[in-house]
């Protein structure tokens, strides 16, 4: 039996010990099988969205009810996050992410195979929730394997897996109703995961080095889990049902959330007080860069991912297109956001946050130029006069992403890195989902005044580079604060940093 397997089989203790943080071997192997777990997850919030008519065909469900297929995801996606992060930084990561997507490949072979809309949207919440266990885990290992410079080439990687992810899930839903055809096509849209799922659990098994547990199980905080976990539902809710009425209906949950969370923030400082483990140390938004980088991604995700179902309508409805031709208009942006992740994440060491806002500004611009493409080219000219504009927005993202996650947890605690980057993507998932009701309102809206789908893309578009906009004041209030910290390694360290 060779080094490695025999590493593979020692406790977690030992393996930590065997390789110091930095220089395990298998840390790049191990974070490209753990990303792409992470595609998975990502790609099932936006691949379902090309397949709705076909399942609301084949069931022949409701709108209503299939905007629950579509909905249902990213809202038990969210309420799982933080609690994700917290439990990878208790049991392991490596336990927690085979665990948690074990159960998305069987939950995605649930809705494959789900012979009804209310089976369907069941199957949809259980992926939801596992998703929501192994995205933090991506993360919590670049914080446990990765230093130094290392670390942001491998954040960049993460970033370019968000970006292509989100962008790419239209094209690739488009290629399997195509390929698989009617009336179950949009089955093979959940059962693909099977295949690609398991051979991504063979290799987490074969390359992904143990972490320390860190917790036994009275450390973990179930009653913050459940407070967290409603306050977060009571924001969501509404806004996730937004296109059936939601925020009319159920605006009084805004209200709700308030009392919740006052009471998390209550028990949390009882438990520190109490010397117990919370689920959320309060002392993570005191920690140098996190604090504004994680309102920043909030933001910033608000006008990211509101534009592609903006873009779907558009090119669908208003143009005629079919679901791949639809998907493969937006490419230009999936291709210039991978290439700039992984050319960001290795210059965002150097640069730090000016890195940020060169790539917002660059999104931006854009984002806006795309939108007066569509208002004043002729539509069968539309998609080849977007390609330049959409690949600058597209490299502008890429500049985004990768290089804000890196500079948010640059000085987290390892000890609180599965947690931090849990509670930093339930602000993106919450951006998104505000932002995608909030961009689809104004589009349906423009419409409906001047019966133009062109216009209706261009106001949504704007709307779009306002939220980025705001985005950019808070990188650069950010940068003036730290003016003397010009690169990453110059940022101040927090006292707790240490871990």
């Amino acid at each position: 039996m060779g080094r490695h397997q025999v590493v593979a089989v020692r406790s977690s203790r030992e393996t930590s010990e065997e390789y110091p943080p930095g220089e395990d071997p298998r840390r790049w192997r191990a974070l490209v099988v753990t990303l792409a777990g992470g595609f998975m997850m990502l790609l099932d919030v936006s691949i379902v969205t090309v397949a709705v008519p076909a399942i609301q065909e084949g069931l022949g469900a409701s709108a209503a009810g299939v905007q629950w297929v579509v909905s249902g995801y990213p809202l038990t996606f969210g309420l799982a996050l933080v609690a994700g992060g917290r439990l990878g930084d208790a049991f392991g990561r490596r336990r927690m992410y085979l665990v948690a997507l074990s159960g998305f490949v069987l939950a995605s072979v649930f809705a494959g195979l789900a012979p009804t809309l209310t089976l369907l949207i069941v199957a949809r919440l259980l992926q939801g929730l596992v998703a929501g266990l192994v995205t933090p885990q991506n993360g919590g290992l670049i914080q446990d394997l990765f230093r130094g410079p290392e670390r942001g080439r491998a954040f960049g990687l993460l970033g370019a897996t968000i970006g292509v992810s989100t962008a790419a899930g239209p094209v690739i839903g488009g290629l399997i109703l195509d390929l698989f055809g009617e009336p179950d096509g949009w089955r093979w849209v959940f059962l693909v995961n099977l295949p690609f799922g398991l051979l991504t659990v063979v290799l987490a098994v074969l390359l992904v080095p143990p972490t320390p547990r860190r917790s036994v199980r009275s450390d973990i905080d179930g009653v913050g889990m459940v407070l967290l976990g409603l306050a977060v539902l009571a924001l969501m809710f509404p806004v996730v049902q937004s296109e059936a009425g939601g925020i009319g209906r159920f605006w009084w949950l805004f209200v709700v959330a308030v009392p919740l969370g006052y009471a998390f923030l209550r028990w949390e400082r009882r438990r520190v007080a109490g010397g117990r483990v919370p689920l959320v140390d309060m002392r993570l938004f005191t920690t140098p860069g996190y604090r504004s980088g994680a309102t920043l991604a909030a933001v910033y995700f608000c006008g990211f991912s509101g534009i592609w179902l903006v873009f779907a309508v558009f090119f669908q409805t208003g143009l005629g297109f079919s679901p791949l031709e639809s998907g493969l208009a937006v490419t230009p942006f999936a291709l210039g956001s991978a290439v700039s992740s992984w050319r960001a994440g290795r210059l965002v060491e150097r640069w730090g946050r000016r890195l940020t806002i060169a790539g917002l500004a660059t999104v931006a611009t854009g984002l806006a130029a795309t939108g007066v493409v569509g208002l004043l080219v002729e539509p069968a000219w539309v998609p080849l006069a977007m390609v330049v504009p959409m690949l600058v927005a597209g490299v502008g993202g890429g500049a985004v992403i990768s290089p804000n996650t890196t500079i948010t947890l640059s000085r987290v605690p390892t000890t609180m890195s599965g947690v931090a980057s849990g509670v930093l993507q339930t602000g993106q998932r919450m951006g998104a989902a505000v932002g995608s009701a909030a961009l689809a309102a104004i589009f349906y809206a423009t419409i409906g005044v001047s019966g133009r789908y062109p216009l209706g893309l261009a106001v949504a578009l704007f709307g779009a580079v306002v939220l980025i906009l705001v985005a950019l004041v808070l990188a650069v209030v950010e940068n003036r604060v730290n003016a003397g910290n010009k690169s990453l390694e110059n940022y101040p360290t927090h006292p707790i940093a240490s871990g």
